[in-house]
């Protein structure tokens, strides 16, 4: 079982626990033999195979990447076929519990993948990670050809001289063998189950270890995958983008108050650049603001924000840009709502909503936590 830290999460543990067991009962299945090959049905997509301790948390992690198709949770490294979890999770089959990652090497390179690998583990640790102790919970990078081989051997010698950590890199390179889907209930856990998850994951470490080493320079996963909001060339700009949103996020302008798609909207779902699809807002911080425009307190992706100096009707105001697509977005104002007193004057020629139910479709999944219920 998963272990629980720090003290003041031990009622939370014993609730999860009680609840966890039921559902184990009911949903533990016998794990599935995976294929060994380097694609799959899609012949573009290539295999990474890595463990980094609870595959929960390293699902999560890689399925925020852009270029990634799809993260399969499992069991590798044994020699027992068709383990179980519980068997794995005793330490005595030899397996650990790892992740198979389906990427499209024409959008996100097995380099890139090994970076988002080593800035989501603790390289340092041979006898587990974080609060999962035991061999069933160590970290390793499984190879699949003399090429992802070659690759994690460069990568971790950089890793080593990096300086980053004062200890030796154990993280070991292994040949891949074969790999055993993980029960159904373990699959997409983080998306099921995302306030077990939270306490979960709150409660291991890994955060504030990855914090603590990496600070500024931790790869948030959304940033390892900010190469894929692009700006087009103006031509195509001119075919996709309608008139007033050419005009809006090209040259600065301005459309009217309460005759714009968004100024009223209260469906769930977040706001993205209509020009590059970099995420920018959340319903969740959406507010009337009486303007007639879309209006937030907050942006959901800050890193995605660019703000400027306007001084185009002669008064300062602050312009609010997209980072990827350099798009105009509108203004932000000090006149806002608790918390933050702010408010983001967005034009909505500028965004497209995409509703809850509608985010894995678009290739924005991560996002659902945040409209996950509360009970």
């Amino acid at each position: 079982m998963r272990k629980w830290f720090p003290f003041s999460l031990i009622i939370a543990l014993m609730i999860l626990v009680i609840a966890y067991g039921c559902q184990k009962s009911d949903l533990a299945k016998e794990g599935k033999s995976g294929m060994a090959a380097n694609t799959t049905q899609n012949q573009n997509l290539k295999i990474a195979t890595f463990a980094g301790g609870c595959f929960w948390c390293s699902e999560s992690d890689f399925e925020k990447i852009s270029g990634v198709a799809r993260v399969t949770s499992g069991y590798t490294g044994g020699k027992k076929e068709n383990p179980t979890y519980e068997e794995v999770s005793s330490g005595v089959t030899g397996h650990v519990e790892a992740i198979q990652v389906y990427y499209d090497p024409e959008k996100v390179s097995y380099e890139k993948l090994l970076e988002v690998f080593w800035r989501h583990i603790d390289p340092t640790d041979s006898g587990g990670q974080f609060v999962d102790r035991g061999p069933q919970y160590a970290s390793a990078i499984f190879y699949h050809d003399e090429e992802q081989k070659q690759a994690a051997e460069k990568s971790k010698k950089e890793l080593g001289k990096s300086g980053k950590f004062a200890k030796p890199i154990v993280t070991p390179i292994l040949k891949f063998t074969r790999f055993y889907d993980a029960e159904e209930y373990h699959q997409d856990y983080y998306k099921k189950n995302p306030l077990r998850y939270t306490y979960y994951r709150q409660g291991s470490g890994r955060d504030r270890f990855l914090e603590k080493v990496w600070g500024k320079e931790k790869m948030d996963n959304k940033s390892a995958a900010g190469d894929q909001y692009k700006k087009s060339d103006d031509a195509t700009l001119r075919k996709k983008l309608t008139p007033l949103q050419y005009e809006v996020t090209q040259h600065e302008g301005t459309e009217p108050a309460f005759r714009n798609e968004y100024w009223n909207t209260k469906r769930e779902g977040i706001y993205v650049d209509i020009v590059s699809g970099e995420p920018l807002f959340s319903s969740k911080d959406k507010y009337d603001s009486g303007t007639g425009w879309p209006s937030f307190t907050k942006p959901l992706e800050p890193g995605n924000i660019v703000e400027k100096d306007d001084y185009k009707l002669f008064a300062k105001r602050t312009e609010v840009r997209s980072k990827h697509g350099d798009s105009h977005l509108g203004h932000v104002f000090p006149d806002g709502p608790a918390p933050t007193g702010l408010r983001y004057c967005m034009n909505s020629a500028a965004l497209r909503f995409i509703p809850k139910e509608d985010l894995e479709k678009a290739g924005y999944a991560h996002y659902l936590m945040l409209f996950a219920e509360k009970k």
